[in-house]
């Protein structure tokens, strides 16, 4: 295979640990390559996108906050994308350029790592409403997940996630209060929003009290790897599932969209958390 040419766009982008990811991979994969980073300002999107595209790149992934704003710029999108209506992969592919959305589907891939066999008739809550749990919501119902409520501090978000239902499954629109007062009938717990991050690293959405002892908490934020609530849930003898996972699975995936080639995570979550916990 050719060198593969890639790269992350957004704004800013500077503490992205995607190039030390997607070299791993490479190395994995026997494929020489380079993994850029393009820190775009707002006002100037437009032009450099278009450089871009026509630069010989093979594929690049989109943060924020341009997931929404590429769209236009691409030929095509992968159903799921266009269902969540936002994209963090794209790949020139046949002359054309394709948009995907690896972000809920790496994140089930990573969530898979810690239930059990069968686990789509467990119930879900999601804590949050916002652009990550579009794409998660999106993958837990194509999986197969037959009930997953979402709560959210206003209720009109989160009935907007109904759109991206399969005919099987059930949903219940909870206050964050509502979901406190029934957390002890959910199997697994996902926190969706940027509560536990710096400046509010110590700041949890729910209280976890009542919880099942055998529940799994995840938490999608990945600095601190330890949150407040995965903390709590941890003195609860719940299992808990870090946030670096999600990050390091829709990059597994983003990478065989662009390569064709299966990569095996093995011993790269522990060396993803030791780069996380440095940085």
């Amino acid at each position: 295979m050719k060198t593969l040419k890639l790269g992350l766009i957004g704004h800013p982008v500077k503490h992205s640990l995607s190039p030390w990811i997607h070299h791993q991979f490479m190395k994995q994969a026997g494929i020489e390559g380079e993994y850029h980073l393009y820190s775009i300002e707002p006002e100037v999107f437009e032009d450099k996108i278009s450089k871009l595209l026509e630069s010989g790149i093979n594929g690049f992934n989109i943060t924020v906050p341009y997931k929404q704003r590429i769209i236009p710029f691409l030929d095509e999108l992968d159903p799921d994308a266009e269902k969540i209506g936002a994209v963090n992969t794209a790949v020139y592919k046949d002359g054309k350029w394709i948009g995907y959305n690896t972000d809920g589907a790496g994140y089930v891939r990573a969530l898979k790592q810690v239930l059990p066999a069968d686990s789509s008739t467990q119930r879900v809550l999601m804590l949050g409403a916002g652009g990550a749990a579009r794409g998660i919501y999106r993958a837990l119902v194509t999986e197969g997940f037959s009930y997953v409520d979402i709560a959210n501090r206003t209720r009109e978000k989160a009935e907007q996630l109904l759109q991206l239902q399969e005919p099987e499954t059930v949903t219940e629109i909870l206050t964050f209060a509502e979901a406190e007062e029934q957390i002890k009938k959910y199997d697994i717990i996902i926190h969706t929003t940027s509560v536990g991050m710096s400046p509010a690293d110590n700041e949890q959405i729910v209280s976890l009290s009542g919880l099942k002892p055998n529940a799994v908490v995840s938490d999608i934020v990945y600095k601190p790897i330890e949150t407040k609530l995965l903390r709590s849930a941890k003195e609860q003898e719940a299992t808990i599932h870090h946030g670096h996972s999600m990050l390091l699975y829709q990059a597994q995936y983003a990478f065989e969209i662009w390569s064709g080639k299966q990569i095996i995570i093995g011993d790269l979550l522990d060396r993803l958390e030791q780069k996380v916990t440095e940085a």
